[in-house]
């Protein structure tokens, strides 16, 4: 916040279309997973650049990162951000949770008074905003039009500056490798949360129940257990999403468990002397799919009726082969 604009309806919070250094630590940290549920602002009327009467209205979601990464390109221009209430959550996972809503727009519009502010009626709306609004129910309930702006927020200065027209590259969602490497820490931080204790208590049975002692068959081959455990970890959750278009298949877990058994073989080139070794050649594949399973959420390349008929066919064979990696690994403990 840089200040307040004063409008006919009050003081509307001014704010900066430079991110501090504030800003940027906070979106670090949210991409580590840290945060993530209370990242938010307030919902309601904001103001960047002194914008009059005339200016455009922005509607965006309250996650802050939306909010940030929106106001960062509207730098150079002034403009209007109307912020819904999303709990938190970007714009097009909002909209296909029913939360950016045309509910909530209208209910937001009539909350600032947005009417007695603008002389226009027309809103901006992220193109991802689509699947939660009807455009025709917020015209008859409100009495503005819903102009879908570009896909992308860099697109918004030469968007305004061809009178509100996208062009084809506007309305196109990439999914590039830095787009889905952005994604990454916070898969893996996720799985880090219960991998790294899991590790822990892996060594420590082992070391327990080995022969020699504890510290030296702590020292001694059992690291081996705990490679699997992360090689699948890694398979899942940084080397899938990294190359994704270029694992065969369709299915998220197909593709997991692809790069799962890739990453199996290469244990299998470290010497494999106990029968519990080889359990992590069903473990390994069956943990790394079903972690790339859970990064359908986070991607282009999948649909709700997709997810659920892959989770219904994937799920069970990722249980069967846990299941009898399990159960090597318990029978190797007496063998």
């Amino acid at each position: 916040m840089v200040g307040s604009l004063a409008t006919p309806q009050g003081e509307v919070p001014l704010v900066k279309g430079h991110l501090g250094g504030r800003d940027r630590w906070g979106a670090l940290l949210v991409r580590l997973g840290i945060g993530r549920m209370s990242y938010s602002v307030e919902p309601g009327l904001y103001a960047i650049n002194h914008p009059g009467p005339d200016a455009p209205v922005l509607v965006t979601a309250n996650y802050k990162l939306s909010f940030d990464h929106l106001r960062r390109h509207l730098q150079d221009l002034a403009a209007w951000i109307l912020v819904l209430d999303t709990h938190g959550i970007n714009v097009w996972c909002a909209a296909g949770k029913g939360l950016f809503s045309t509910a909530e727009l209208v209910g937001r519009i009539k909350a600032v008074d947005l009417a007695q502010i603008i002389t226009h009626r027309r809103l901006l709306l992220p193109q991802l905003s689509a699947p939660g609004i009807a455009a025709h129910a917020v015209r008859k309930q409100s009495g503005f039009k819903v102009v879908y702006g570009p896909v992308y927020a860099r697109d918004l200065p030469a968007f305004l500056a061809n009178n509100q027209q996208a062009t084809p590259a506007m309305r196109l969602k990439t999914f590039t490798l830095a787009e889905r490497a952005v994604l990454v820490p916070v898969e893996l931080t996720i799985a880090l949360k219960w991998a790294i204790p899991l590790s822990l208590v892996l060594l420590a049975l082992r070391a327990l129940t080995g022969a020699a002692g504890f510290w030296p068959t702590l020292v001694g081959q059992e690291f081996w257990p705990v490679a699997g455990l992360w090689a699948g970890v890694i398979a899942g959750s940084v080397a899938t999403p990294l190359l994704l278009p270029w694992l065969p298949g369709r299915a998220f877990a197909v593709k997991g468990l692809l790069a799962g058994l890739v990453a199996a073989a290469l244990l299998a080139l470290t010497p494999l002397p106990r029968l519990d070794h080889w359990a992590w050649f069903f473990l390994t594949p069956a943990l790394a799919s079903f972690l790339a399973l859970e990064f359908t959420g986070a991607s282009t390349f999948t649909s709700l009726s997709g997810v659920k008929k892959e989770m219904r066919i994937a799920l069970p064979c990722q249980i069967g082969a846990g299941l009898i990696g399990a159960g090597l690994w318990l029978a190797g403990r007496f063998m």
